[in-house]
């Protein structure tokens, strides 16, 4: 037997990953020229996705892809809208004051990290919530907000509702294919093998040289950015600003439900748990408390019979890897099909992402 054949193979794009690409890139040209198509209310319901995708692509690169598990990421997403309000009042324009503020959001979070990530595990998650209810009583005591009062993002007004409605679409949707590709770059990177060496044994990864502390923190930042940028276009949809609203730990809770449903860890599952969470609540979201007895319900099925959530079975079954962002060592002989279906089973991989 040559050597070549007894050595193991190490891939990671296939061509199902390529076609997936391609797909990508139609989809997004695609919902790009939709509202021309759409009725109003349907283009608002499409920008809500375009922001769940975002938050639950950001909780699963802290949590999933990185080990930093947070119930407190609603300080960003309050801390975004809440910025963009300041902004605007002191006559920046309401778009780039969107923007501006998500940019200041990621500037609060570097000093921040510098002692939260000196927690680890339990500590960490509930520094984060406690820093958030923090946040929420600082806010309170501006003036411009007036407490639980609150206060709206007046200066979006002088704009048609139709032109404000699209223009908001477009940069939810360009928000959110910017910061997926990102976040993609980064984890098919040496970043990304780092982050999750980090996630799998944080004491490993500093003993062969991995830089933990910078690591971690570039992928807080990124995270709390991304978040802020959320909380700005949530604003931008809703006009108005209430800190409890904003401030909510409901807004963690849906990260958390959307990256378990669709699969933690895996860069397709928070996209599909983003979806599935979207269904729900344009199905039953008008049904009152009906709407968490589904989320919970859903929640509870899928920690008993999908644990991994649904990309993350649909990957174990199947072996489909539309974006794949780590490596996949298959010993010789155990070479899988290259169209993405489920290999038969004597050629079933040994499946492992490279930290």
């Amino acid at each position: 037997m040559s050597a070549a054949s007894t050595s193991p193979i190490i891939e990671r794009g296939t061509t199902t990953s390529r076609i997936a690409a391609i797909a990508v890139a139609v989809i997004i040209a695609l919902l790009a020229i939709a509202p021309q198509f759409l009725s109003a209310g349907a283009v608002d319901r499409m920008t809500a996705l375009f922001i769940y995708v975002i938050l639950a692509a950001m909780w699963n690169a802290l949590a999933g892809f990185g080990g930093l598990v947070s119930v407190g990421q609603q300080v960003f997403f309050g801390l975004g809208a809440y910025f963009a309000i300041r902004l605007a009042d002191t006559g920046l324009n309401p778009f780039a004051s969107l923007f501006v503020a998500a940019i200041i959001v990621g500037v609060v979070s570097w000093p921040l990290s510098l002692f939260m990530l000196r927690l680890r595990n339990g500590e960490f998650a509930i520094g984060m919530w406690v820093i958030a209810a923090l946040t929420h009583l600082l806010v309170n005591l501006d003036r411009l907000v007036q407490g639980e009062t609150g206060t709206s993002l007046i200066s979006l007004n002088v704009y048609d509702a139709g032109t404000r409605r699209v223009a908001i679409y477009w940069l939810a949707l360009g928000s959110m294919t910017a910061l997926l590709a990102i976040l993609f770059g980064l984890l098919r990177g040496s970043t990304g093998a780092a982050i999750r060496a980090i996630r799998d044994n944080e004491d490993a990864a500093a003993s062969v040289g991995v830089r933990v502390t910078g690591t971690k923190r570039l992928l807080f930042v990124l995270a709390a950015f991304g978040i802020g940028v959320a909380g700005a276009l949530w604003l931008a949809t809703s006009i108005t600003f209430q800190p409890k609203t904003y401030f909510n730990v409901q807004w963690t809770a849906y990260m958390i439900f959307m990256v378990l449903v669709g699969g933690i860890g895996t860069f397709e599952g928070a996209i599909l748990g983003a979806l599935v969470f979207f269904l729900i609540e344009t199905w039953f979201g008008g049904t009152g408390v009906w709407y968490l007895v589904s989320l919970g319900a859903t929640a509870v099925l899928f920690s008993l019979f999908l644990p991994r959530g649904l990309w993350g079975t649909i990957e174990e079954r199947f072996g489909l890897r539309l974006l794949p962002v780590g490596y996949r060592v298959i010993l010789p002989g155990h070479a899988p099909a290259d169209d993405g279906t489920a290999p038969s089973p004597e050629q079933t991989p040994l499946d492992q992402e490279k930290a």
